[in-house]
């Protein structure tokens, strides 16, 4: 009787823990369909145009007359063709920048479009651009500045007025133009509150973007990376505290691999920073224009540390990205495209925690791309990756954070097969990918 009495304790203690275990693996913070959405595009192209392009400066001064603004031959098509040339798969394009000015036709303000001579005052640039990114099969994202001079809402306002009479007057004018450009161009995959948003607008949001993510402000589902250099930390984890999230600018430093909301980081950078930092095309400016090779080493870290790299692009005066600029992002995505096309051919076997891939013969390795299912959260939190030298498997490299994607290079080694041992993970870790390169 005693026996069976233990026997039925030690059952009842082991469904405990087996019960406990499953509730911890299901609290595991998952992505959202527009997060993971989001997160697989890997690569996106910010769009800045702005009246500060005609006056050659980084924020409008309002200097320009605006019948001095006529980008004649802006072309949305050229963008999207631009953009799928380095592999982007979403444009961010910026309706409104600090300055006010607005690339859509709308009665909030006299400051925009409808009052240049481009298209005489018919014009709709976030119109165009919306039905070209259908056309070549590329998200859009929208960009309105929380913050609007003309109203005394400056740099890093987040829309709050300087003359607070004027504030409830701003909110109508901006809670209108979100529901304008959300409600009449999506669908919206993306949302961006540069420096937060004070402003309510969750309604206009729940209502007209409950698919898209969200940079910034009380709603935010994405992170700000913390700098405009377009590196990702590593390790790089994709939880945070949710308190931390509520804030509305937390970034990349608050990541916590333990943390109870699920916000990837995203990495913006200009092109055109070379000995400088631009984000809008200004005379003189290709010798600040990077090369392929730094734009891979760019790329190494960020998509390869599992982030979203938002690399700007930049139309000038007549409204098109000039052709010095199409040549660097051509000759980036056919970089990508050689180095990361082609994987090694292999078997590939999968023991437990043990995935292996075996080569015909020796094989000169130099690159290694591991990807998670992060469907499932991202759970790996140590691996480690070996090649088969002879007889004898030798540690190439040791890691943490995977993610959408983990990119490894080393020097060049001869190997019969490469070996990855989850060492360390929340629950089941589930790989999506596992590829050598030469």
């Amino acid at each position: 009787m005693r026996k069976t009495k233990m026997l039925f304790v030690l059952l009842m203690m082991t469904c405990t823990s087996l019960f406990s275990q499953s509730a911890a693996i299901q609290e595991i913070p998952i992505p959202s369909p527009a997060q993971l959405r989001y997160q697989q595009y890997e690569q996106i192209m910010f769009l800045c145009l702005d009246p500060c392009t005609w006056q050659a400066r980084e924020y409008d001064d309002h200097s320009m007359p605006l019948n001095k603004i006529n980008p004649a031959k802006l072309n949305t098509d050229q963008w999207c063709v631009v953009a799928k040339l380095w592999g982007a798969r979403l444009i961010l394009f910026v309706a409104k920048h600090t300055g006010g000015f607005c690339w859509w036709n709308t009665q909030t303000s006299d400051y925009g479009v409808r009052n240049i001579p481009w298209r005489n005052g018919k014009g709709d640039v976030l119109a165009d651009l919306s039905a070209s990114c259908k056309k070549y099969g590329l998200g859009l994202g929208i960009y309105v500045y929380p913050g609007d001079d003309n109203w005394g809402a400056g740099i890093g306002s987040g829309g709050k007025t300087s003359d607070s009479t004027k504030q409830e007057g701003y909110n109508k004018v901006f809670r209108q133009q979100m529901t304008e450009v959300l409600s009449n161009y999506g669908p919206v995959q993306e949302v961006w509150f540069d420096g937060s948003c004070v402003i309510d607008v969750s309604d206009i949001l729940t209502k007209y973007a409950s698919d898209a993510v969200i940079l910034q402000g009380p709603m935010a589902n994405i992170r700000w990376v913390g700098n405009e250099d377009g590196i990702a930390p590593y390790p790089n984890w994709y939880t945070v505290k949710k308190s931390d999230l509520a804030t509305g600018v937390s970034t990349a430093a608050h990541s916590d691999p333990d943390g109870d909301a699920y916000a990837p980081v995203e990495m913006d950078v200009p092109l055109l920073k070379v000995n400088g930092h631009k984000w809008f095309w200004a005379p003189g400016t290709d010798s600040m224009l990077p090369k392929t090779a730094d734009l891979m080493d760019l790329y190494n870290r960020s998509v390869g540390r599992g982030g979203v790299l938002l690399l700007n692009s930049t139309p000038d005066v007549t409204g098109l990205i000039p052709d010095s600029h199409v040549k660097v992002y051509r000759d980036f995505g056919h970089a990508i495209r050689e180095r990361f096309g082609n994987p090694v051919p292999a078997t590939k076997s999968m023991i437990g925690s043990l995935l292996t891939l075996t080569f015909e013969a020796p094989t000169t390795i130099r690159e290694v791309v591991i990807k998670e299912n992060i469907a499932k959260g991202q759970r790996i939190r140590k691996f480690v990756l070996e090649g088969l030298v002879g007889d004898n498997w030798e540690k190439i490299r040791e890691g943490t954070s995977v993610g959408q994607k983990r990119i490894e290079s080393f020097e060049n080694i001869a190997v019969s097969g490469l070996r990855l041992t989850i060492a360390e993970s929340i629950g089941a870790a589930g790989i999506a990918g596992f590829t050598a390169y030469k």
